[in-house]
């Protein structure tokens, strides 16, 4: 049985829309102005030396921002590097945009067989900074471009979301701004 996050999804089940900008800073003032979504929390010029492109090590300087739109994550990524990546790719491919949604698991390593016995290809993994490691996959009949990201719902990624998603109720449009930590 599915768990329920302290911001509203279950795991097993999409909670987070990533988009790839072009200028971060832009990005987050639309999200702000023009949707009313926020606040945003970021972690600026984060390089993960682990991350892994289609089987080779890739690092990658990018900045990244997480906000919420009801239970909904909205994860802005800007790459600042030209470096290889998945997100690269995705530029190439269909310009900036839509990039992945992010599914939460218990036990991302139990789960990814089952993804992989229905045609799914892992084209990238890196660790994030609230414990375990994000494992993408390239769907074998995707409805549009974009990947799925399989996050590992650790109780570090639970509490720090469950604050982002506490700051977005009710929010009042102040401090759009936030550090990740």
């Amino acid at each position: 049985m599915a768990r329920m996050l302290g911001f509203g999804r279950p795991t097993g089940a999409v909670m987070q829309a990533c988009y790839v900008v072009p200028d971060l800073a832009r990005a987050i003032d639309f999200y702000v102005r023009t949707l009313n979504v926020g606040p945003f929390f970021v972690l600026p010029h984060r390089t993960a030396p682990d991350r892994i492109y289609r089987g080779q090590v890739a690092p990658t300087e990018v900045s990244l921002a997480m906000g919420f739109a009801g239970s909904m994550q909205i994860e802005l990524i800007e790459q600042h590097d030209a470096a290889p990546s998945l997100f690269r790719e995705a530029i190439a491919h269909h310009g900036y945009g839509f990039h992945h949604f992010g599914i939460a698991h218990e036990d991302v390593p139990g789960v990814l067989p089952s993804y992989l016995g229905e045609g799914y290809e892992v084209v990238g993994r890196s660790p994030v900074p609230t414990g375990g490691e994000v494992v993408f996959l390239e769907p074998p009949n995707p409805v549009h471009p974009g990947y799925l990201e399989l996050l590992p719902a650790t109780a570090d990624m639970d509490q720090r979301f469950t604050r982002f998603w506490q700051a977005s109720v009710g929010w009042d449009g102040l401090d759009p701004i936030r550090p990740f930590a």
